[in-house]
Parts: structure tokens; sequence; C-alpha cells
């Protein structure tokens, strides 16, 4: 055997044994996954059979944020922030993104319906769905199901939701929903005073594709936001889908938002589960 060959040989030996020693660490990476999606129904079982009784159900939306944000902020800030959330409780899991959620009426379009690519559902639709994935969450023997709404529209609608499921569950004590308003609330009140603080006026930090709203999804992920373009987003105003001024935004800033929404977050939900016997 030529020396090229003994070569090729040897390379060839040592990739296999690491393919085969790096395969059970990818896999087990896998397995320790917060994400519903990243588990086998075995591993999901065991997880529940180990403690694992909340689970976390992240509703986010498909939604014009004016012409620097991607349609899918919601459901990127959600599962990220879901994720983070899950792993600060512990013994939790993150169901996947709900990406279709009330946005108002689609004929004649209203509000973000006006603008390409908003997808909306009726608040029926909305009830009907979280009802469901409770029902079958509680099937598969988690005891907390908790809503993560990041879109304020449907807030209400998230609690209603919730209180239906409560009432039907009454005789079951063990089993129980929660609309978790302190999530989003975060992201309005502790966050905006915070920005306040940093001398921003609320002008500019906007209720909607502004520099909060937008400073947020540079923190998650900054591929979803159009950086040359947020000063179009702040000329356009309302009538191109922004309600305040997106062009000081940061990742920095956003990042600041994401620690107070976690934070709040999983003080509310041992505050939550804690409430009601198990």
């Amino acid at each position: 055997m030529k020396f090229t060959d003994l070569g090729r040989s040897l390379w060839l030996a040592i990739a296999i044994l690491l393919c085969h020693s790096l395969a059970p660490a990818a896999a087990q990476g896998a397995s320790n996954s917060v994400y519903l999606e990243d588990l086998t129904s075995p591993e999901l079982r065991a997880r529940v059979a180990q403690g694992t009784r909340t689970v976390l159900v992240p509703i986010g939306g498909t939604e014009q944020s004016g012409p620097h944000i991607a349609l899918g902020k919601h459901n990127a800030r959600v599962k990220y922030l879901a994720g983070q959330i899950a792993q600060k409780l512990g013994n939790t899991i993150v169901a996947p993104v709900l990406a279709y959620v009330p946005e108002g009426a689609i004929f004649p379009p209203v509000a973000h319906m006006r603008f390409s690519g908003t997808l909306s559902i009726s608040d029926a639709t909305f009830i009907a769905i979280l009802e469901s994935t409770a029902k079958s969450f509680k099937q598969h023997g988690f005891q907390d199901i908790v809503f993560l709404g990041d879109h304020g529209g449907y807030q209400k609608t998230e609690v209603a939701a919730a209180d239906k499921i409560n009432r039907e569950w009454k005789a079951e004590p063990t089993f129980r929903a929660h609309a978790l308003t302190a999530y989003y609330e975060a992201s309005q009140g502790p966050y905006i005073q915070w920005l306040r603080s940093k001398g921003y006026s609320d002008a500019e930090i906007g209720m909607h594709a502004g520099l909060s709203d937008t400073s947020l999804m540079l923190a998650v992920d900054k591929s979803l936001v159009r950086s040359a373009l947020l000063a179009d987003g702040a000329k356009g105003g309302p009538a191109a889908g922004v309600y305040g001024d997106p062009r000081r935004s940061s990742a920095e800033l956003g990042q600041a938002g994401l620690q107070l929404i976690v934070d709040k977050s999983v003080q509310a939900i041992q505050a939550a589960i804690q409430s009601h016997p198990h």
C-alpha cells in the first residue's frame, strides 16, 4: 500500500470514530432541550415521569411591524423568551409557538390587516385552539399550562380562554391554565420606565415598531431587522405601520428589556403555581 493510500485510510478511520463519538453527544443535547419539538415522544414521557409538570404555550402572531421588522417578530421573540423562562424555572417544557392569532377584521381590513402579510383568526377560533392545546397537555400529565402572549391585542382573550378552561377543570384542581399577563406587561411598564430613565422620550419609545419594539427584536435576532430602513420607519409613521421612532434602537437596549421580561415572568409563574394545590 502506498503512503498516500495509508494516510487516506487513517483519516477515514479517524472520521468514522469522530462521527460515532459525537453522535451520542448531539443526541444528548437534543434530549436536554426545553423545546417540545426537539424531543421524541419517549423523551417527553420520561421528563413528565421525572417531575416536569409545567408547560409554556408561547403565543406570537404574524403581523406587520413597519418597513424594518419582519412579519415573524412576535413568533421569534416569544419562542426565545419562553426558552429562557423555562430554563430559569426548571422542570418546564416549551410548546410550539402559536403564530395565528386575532388581528382584527379581515374584510374590510382594519388595523394591521391593512398591511401585507398580517394573518388573523377569530377570537372564538383562538380560544378553541388554546383550549384544545391545554387539554392535550393535561392528557399527557402536565399540571400547569401557562399561556405567554407576546401581542397586546389578545391579552383579554387569552385570559378568557384560561378562565373557560379552569371552569371545566374545577373538579380537578391539580390541573390549571394560567394566562400570564405579567409577561406582556413587563415589556410595557418596567421596560418603558427603564428606557425613560435612560433619557428616551415616549414618542421615541413608541407603542409598535418604535425604539422599544425594535430594540427587543435586535436583541433576539438582528437578521429580522432591516437596519437600513429604520429612518424610513420613523418618517413613515402610522401610515407605514410605525408608532414611535426606531432610529436609535440597539441590541444593548433590547437585552435589558429581555432580562426584565424573563425575570418578571419567572416570578409570576412561580407565584401562580404556588397559589393552587397539586
